[in-house]
């Protein structure tokens, strides 16, 4: 088995800097344009689920974390059109999905909420976090979904975005643990997605780095591959120029991709 797993955090479709204009299409068409077997994608609108397909030709899974503000995606894309730079993802919501070729036969799909409350409630307590800081994790809803087939599990996922690092660092675990209840034993297990704690603050990547867990060690930044099951190169980020069109940088991540050998 090769396959190549790249995962992006593509910003809700805006430049870096924003500008008024969105250009998520672009983004997708051109992370898809050379026939990865595995996408994984964050900070996506809501809207943009029923579209990844046809901009892909790939099967796209979808997880909603936040719903849109007004209860319409279309409604939410419709204003966001007026200033993509200004709205991003205040009325569009927000969404993960995992993207597979289509000779990969998915068999089961899941996910769940990383931050629901009484797992904020558990860690803020073992945490000794303050109130400012309990009510900050509590705004935003984040998800990760996983999706199983013959010989591979992926997991994709979006942490929270605090100034502790100990919060996304808890999230992690908890989506380590459901990526774990999903894979069968013989299977490839990938976890990739945004983080948000780079590896010199984090217990739990180096945990999943151990020989108890079993995944490759992370690179020295929020974005993500890790692979258990399989040998696999090291995971290597885009540098600006592969993902810069008409002279704009698309999205303020950069993706990051695995080839599992």
């Amino acid at each position: 088995m090769s396959l190549l797993v790249r995962t992006w955090n593509v910003f809700h479709g805006n430049a870096s800097p924003p500008e008024r204009r969105d250009y998520l299409e672009e983004m997708v068409r051109l992370a898809s344009e050379d026939r990865p077997d595995v996408l994984c994608l964050q900070e996506l609108p809501v809207w943009a689920l029923s579209r990844l397909e046809d901009w892909s030709g790939m099967r796209a899974f979808g997880a909603v974390a936040a719903r849109p503000l007004l209860g319409s995606a279309e409604l939410g894309r419709a204003i966001t059109e007026l200033n993509h730079g200004l709205f991003r993802s205040m009325c569009t919501g927000q969404a993960n999905a995992i993207l597979l070729r289509t000779e990969l036969r998915p068999l089961a799909t899941d996910s769940i909420v990383l931050n629901p409350p009484g797992f904020r409630r558990r860690v803020a307590r073992e945490l000794g976090l303050d109130t400012r800081l309990r009510f900050k994790w509590a705004k935003e809803r984040r998800v990760c979904q996983a999706v199983r087939t013959d010989a591979l599990t992926v997991e994709t996922l979006h942490d929270s975005s605090l100034h502790d690092w100990r919060i996304p660092d808890a999230e992690l675990m908890r989506a380590a643990v459901f990526a774990d209840s999903v894979a069968e034993p013989d299977n490839v297990l990938v976890l990739a997605g945004d983080f948000n704690v780079i590896r010199e603050h984090s217990r739990t990547l180096e945990q999943l780095a151990s020989p108890e867990w079993g995944f490759t060690k992370p690179i020295s930044w929020i974005d993500q591959v890790l692979v258990r099951g399989a040998p696999s190169g090291h995971a290597q980020r885009w540098p600006e120029e592969r993902r810069r069109r008409g002279g704009k940088l698309l999205s303020d991540h950069a993706p990051v991709e695995v080839r599992i050998e």
